[in-house]
């Protein structure tokens, strides 16, 4: 039984456990297709926008299969990603400041969904921008 349990051991811990570390990657082009599966025949499940934020957790040739913030997944062309750190927000109502603190001013309420290119941070705030140019400051608990 011992001789077992260490072969099983030594099995997961040489194969990564059977699950690979996800990379965060994100959308580098204006849109892009989820798909379906590894291939442009398959069916477009959604689009999304430039910085939408991924974790890429598989890849088929020049196709990544991925997760997103919520959890969906689907398949995109790895022509359409970079590394780029990049952020999603989590909630509807999160506040686009003018400075890394709630004592600044709130730009605009952005809803649930949308993504930025992160510019820098300040302890636990993002200065972020839109792929229109908008810049602000995201506080990091409202982003994925």
């Amino acid at each position: 039984m011992i001789k077992r349990l260490c072969m099983i051991v030594l099995f997961l811990v040489a194969t990564g456990g059977g699950a690979e570390a996800a990379e965060r990657m994100a959308v580098s082009a204006k849109d892009a297709n989820v798909r379906s599966g590894a291939g442009p025949n398959f069916d477009t499940l959604w689009k999304v926008e430039k910085y939408h934020p991924i974790e890429v957790f598989e890849a088929s040739g020049v196709w990544l299969h991925f997760k997103d913030f919520e959890g969906d997944s689907g398949w995109i062309h790895k022509s359409l990603v970079d590394k780029t750190a990049c952020v999603i927000t989590k909630q509807n109502g999160v506040q686009l400041r003018a400075g890394p603190g709630t004592d600044q001013p709130v730009l605009v309420k952005i809803d649930k969904g949308v993504p930025f290119k992160v510019l820098k941070r300040e302890g636990r705030w993002i200065q972020v921008e839109h792929a229109d140019g908008d810049k602000g400051w995201l506080h990091d608990s409202l982003v994925w």
